[in-house]
């Protein structure tokens, strides 16, 4: 399958069948990015190449202000959409009080991309927060990671990143700590992902080229990439699934919050892209709430 069809077909795909229309009329990422979005405070620089930047959002009055890093989907493919995606969310936070810090980074397809440079830019990212802090900036001591798809699977590999094995390239000595996460149809188990996932992302073969299979012959290609294969971090984590979602069925929702003791939440009538649209009752009676609790928690 080629990587150019991706957009298409996943159009296609999350589009209303006459089941699901039945059902709930989940939307598709075209629906989403139909409407008109609100613009970034700032678009600032992590890294030197263009797509290593991050837009932070600030909302108004006293900072400092408990953050909310956003981290976006899209089979982790360089033809389909960034940060846009996650526009929708990053104006709705910051209206509620947040300030938001939403990352790009390099994926498969782009120069740099795929591992380990999909990876490495997402740990300097994040990292680059300690850089925006004071008085009307970020609150590093409120930190929450929300991720989407293969973004839910970066925010739960970012925040278990200080087990990873010192021999790894992608081990950093000073992880910035966060105080929880959220794994919006995350997909944390990368070799069952790609044991018995829907081809929707491209199948078997885009997880190859993520873990840069090809190129590590011999090596065990999950245990640096893999959030399960991963020791849970300290942060409480909650693991978050569309009943039906098509891309990231909710079956792999709670044998990974299992294996990490996360809090594993289904949301009926919910399919892949409601988990990002502010609008939805997914967003406004269950995301949004858990993002709250995690924050302001002691």
């Amino acid at each position: 399958m080629k990587r150019a069809a991706l957009a298409a077909i996943l159009l296609l795909m999350t589009a209303p069948t006459a089941s699901s229309a039945l059902a709930a009329d989940p939307i598709s990422f075209g629906d989403l990015l139909a409407r008109p979005r609100a613009q970034p405070d700032a678009r600032i620089a992590y890294g030197a190449d263009p797509l290593q930047f991050g837009e932070l959002w600030l909302p108004a009055g006293q900072g400092p202000f408990p953050v909310v890093v956003l981290i976006h989907g899209g089979c982790w493919q360089a033809d389909l959409p960034g940060t846009e995606l996650m526009d929708y969310l990053a104006a709705d936070l910051k209206a509620r009080g947040y300030a938001v810090w939403n990352l790009e980074y390099r994926r498969i397809g782009h120069p740099g991309g795929a591992y380990p440079g999909t990876f490495t830019d997402t740990a300097a990212g994040l990292d680059h927060l300690r850089t925006l802090a004071g008085p009307r900036g970020p609150d590093l001591s409120r930190v929450v990671l929300v991720g989407h798809s293969a973004g839910g699977h970066l925010v739960s590999w970012a925040a278990a990143r200080s087990g990873l094995p010192r021999s790894s390239p992608l081990w950093t000595a000073d992880p910035l700590p966060v105080r929880g996460v959220v794994s919006l149809a995350g997909i944390n188990d990368l070799d069952a992902f790609r044991a018995t996932g829907p081809d929707r992302c491209g199948g078997p073969q885009t997880i190859d080229d993520l873990v840069a299979t090809a190129l590590r012959a011999g090596q065990d290609v999950y245990a640096d990439t893999s959030p399960a294969r991963l020791p849970a971090p300290d942060a409480p984590v909650v693991v978050i699934s569309g009943a039906l979602d098509p891309i990231v069925p909710p079956s792999f929702g709670p044998p990974f919050a299992k294996g990490w003791g996360a809090r594993d939440v289904g949301i009926d009538g919910a399919g892949h892209f409601e988990l990002i649209d502010p609008t939805s009752a997914a967003w406004t009676g269950v995301i949004a709430p858990e993002i709250e609790r995690l924050a302001i928690k002691p």
